[in-house]
């Protein structure tokens, strides 16, 4: 999907989230729900900086597509996929991450 000029990839499974850190560029931005289960959401930066409004948007899909979706408000983490790694011996999707920032967001689906 599409926004603000953005491609937004979304992992629906741990496989997909794998998938995702493993083929993105080092510069684009990475989400997560803040310790808790939930999508690996990536905004494709193509060298471009990310405007605010499609940080909050991509955050609250990391929002929408975790254990906190029937919360009013939830903690998401962001960084770029270089400061994601996954070590070895880790469960598919799981990942350490550092140098990230924290934004409160309300969470928010794809609709269809």
């Amino acid at each position: 999907m599409y926004y603000g000029g953005f491609k937004i990839l979304i992992g629906r499974n741990n496989k997909q989230n794998d998938e995702l850190v493993r083929t993105s560029s080092k510069e684009d931005l990475w989400f997560h729900a803040h310790e808790m289960p939930g999508a690996h959401v990536v905004v494709k930066t193509e060298g471009k900086e990310v405007p605010q409004e499609v940080v909050e948007y991509a955050a609250s899909l990391a929002a929408g597509y975790s254990k906190g979706k029937n919360s009013g408000k939830v903690s998401v983490d962001y960084t770029f996929i270089k400061y994601v790694r996954k070590p070895k011996g880790f469960k598919p999707g799981m990942v350490i991450y550092t140098n990230y920032k924290t934004i409160l967001v309300e969470p928010r689906r794809i609709e269809g």
